[in-house]
């Protein structure tokens, strides 16, 4: 298995009201030249968890940081005019903080939790809430 050191979550910049099911997501990432699906777990809107990449297999959704990465994306992160807005469901909220917990579990080696845009470079706002300081607490 992989080391894993980082959960970098995702949003899928989809408007919200509008659904993205996993299918099309997998298949937007095809088209881009991926293996296969970029994020390890995808979040729906009613809180379903939805497994994508394999969590043996790098993932392809934070360039220079999925070798010790999984990545976690949910539907949505967008307002109806493709505006930047945090459209998380409660049952998303809900979703993402079991499975943050699990997966600290499962990799206790894990010591940081941030949004795609924690990283240098990244010029987009995903996931369109501060990641950093929702989850922190769970680090300690």
């Amino acid at each position: 298995m992989r080391k894993i050191e980082t959960i970098v979550i995702h949003c899928s910049a989809t408007p919200e009201g509008m659904d993205y099911p996993l299918g099309s997501l997998r298949a937007d990432h095809l088209k881009r030249g991926f293996v296969d699906v970029g994020y390890h777990y995808y979040i729906k809107k009613d809180g379903t968890i939805h497994e994508g990449r394999p969590l043996e297999k790098a993932g392809a959704h934070a360039q220079g940081h999925n070798a010790h990465s999984i990545g976690i994306c949910y539907e949505g992160g967008l307002d109806a005019n493709r505006k930047p807005k945090d459209t998380r469901t409660d049952a998303q909220k809900k979703s993402m903080l079991i499975l943050i917990k699990s997966t600290l579990r499962q990799f206790p080696g894990i010591v940081t939790i941030c949004g795609h845009r924690d990283f240098e470079g990244v010029k987009k706002d995903c996931p369109c809430f501060n990641a950093l300081e929702e989850y922190k607490h769970l680090l300690v």
